[in-house]
C-alpha cells in the first residue's frame, strides 16, 4: 500500500504520516469484507457517537499519556497540564497556549485555520487531481447551494486535513463578521487519503457545516468543517454577528480525523507559493494554524 507523504513547511522535509488506526482504515476501504462493515456500521452517525461516548469516559483518560509518547506531542504547548484531562476526548479537543500558535500579524495575509496537511487550488472549478488524478470537486454538492457554488467557482479553495494526532480546534483565517452556521447532514466516512483515494465524494456527502465570514479586504470567505468517522461533534464556539480577529477560535472537533475547507471569491487572494507548488504535485503541505496561507491579491 502506498504511504501517505506530505511536505512539512516547518522542517523543510518530506515526511511519512503515522496513521492512527491505519490497519482498520486499510481493511475498511480496501477489503471487500471491510467495505461491507463500512456500509453497515462505520459510516453511520450512531457508530461515531458510540465511539465518541467511549472516548469521553473516565477510563479513556488512561490512553492520553501513551498517545502523547507514541506521536511525540509537546505537552508544553498545552493550555492545561497533561495529567489533568478527565477523558481522552477532553485531551483530544484541548486548548493550546496562545504562544504555541502565534498568528501572522501582516494585515494583508490570511492564515491557515487549523493545524494540518493542506492542499490549495487557485480555481475551485479547475481542480483536476486530489490524491488521485481525475478526481474533481463537486462544488454545488459540497455547498448544498448551486448559486453559491457558481459565485465561488473561480475562487481559491484550500482543503485542510486534520489527523487524530493534531490540535483539533479550528480558527478564522482572517478578521471579519461571521454569520450563522448552516449544517448539511450526511454520513461519516473517513477523510484520510486512504479513503479519499477511493472516493473524493466523501468530502461533499459527509456531514458538514458552512459559515460565511464577511471581511473588508477579502470579500465574503466561506469557512467549512467536514465531519468524519468517529467525529461525533462539530462544535462551534464563536458568536454569530460578533466581529472576530484573525486567528480567533471558531470551534472544535470531538474525537476523530476531520477537515476544514476555506473558499475565497475570485481574485481576492493569492496563495503561498509552497502551498501551490506542493498541491500541484498532489502533495499536502503540513503547516500550523496562524501561519500564512496566502495574501491579498
Amino acid at each position: 500500500m502506498e504511504a501517505i507523504r506530505y511536505f512539512n513547511r516547518h522542517t523543510g522535509v518530506l515526511e511519512t504520516e503515522q496513521v492512527y488506526g491505519e490497519g482498520f482504515l486499510r481493511w475498511s476501504y480496501g477489503n471487500p469484507l471491510g467495505a461491507l462493515s463500512l456500509e453497515a456500521f462505520v459510516k453511520r452517525p450512531f457508530f461515531s457517537k458510540w465511539y465518541g461516548r467511549k472516548m469521553s469516559t473516565p477510563a479513556s483518560a488512561a490512553r492520553v499519556q501513551p498517545f502523547i509518547a507514541q506521536y511525540g506531542l509537546d505537552p508544553t504547548d498545552f493550555a492545561e497540564d497533561a495529567q489533568s484531562y478527565r477523558s481522552f476526548n477532553e485531551f483530544f479537543y484541548r486548548k493550546l497556549k496562545p504562544s504555541a500558535r502565534p498568528i501572522d500579524a501582516d494585515e494583508a495575509s490570511v492564515v491557515f485555520p487549523a493545524d494540518g496537511r493542506h492542499l490549495g487550488f487557485e480555481r475551485a472549478s479547475a481542480i483536476e487531481g486530489v490524491f488521485v488524478k481525475g478526481q474533481k470537486f463537486d462544488l454545488p454538492a459540497l455547498l448544498g447551494d448551486a448559486a453559491l457554488a457558481k459565485r465561488y467557482a473561480d475562487g481559491a479553495l484550500i482543503l485542510s486535513r486534520l489527523c487524530p494526532v493534531d490540535y483539533h480546534r479550528f480558527h478564522f483565517p482572517v478578521a471579519g463578521i461571521p454569520g450563522p452556521t448552516r449544517t448539511l447532514t450526511g454520513p461519516l466516512f473517513s477523510v484520510n487519503p486512504i479513503a479519499l483515494r477511493q472516493k473524493l465524494a466523501y468530502l461533499w456527502t459527509n456531514q458538514r457545516t458552512v459559515t460565511e465570514l464577511k471581511t473588508e479586504q477579502f470579500g465574503t470567505v466561506i469557512c467549512m468543517e467536514i465531519g468524519a468517522t468517529c467525529v461525533g461533534t462539530i462544535c462551534q464556539t464563536y458568536t454569530p454577528a460578533s466581529p472576530v480577529v484573525k486567528g480567533a477560535e471558531k470551534g472544535y472537533f470531538a474525537f476523530g480525523g476531520s477537515s476544514t475547507i476555506t473558499l475565497f471569491e475570485p481574485g481576492r487572494v493569492r496563495l503561498e507559493s509552497d502551498l501551490i507548488e506542493n498541491s500541484n504535485q498532489q502533495i499536502e503541505l503540513y503547516a500550523k494554524i496562524g501561519t500564512r496561507m496566502g495574501h491579498i491579491a
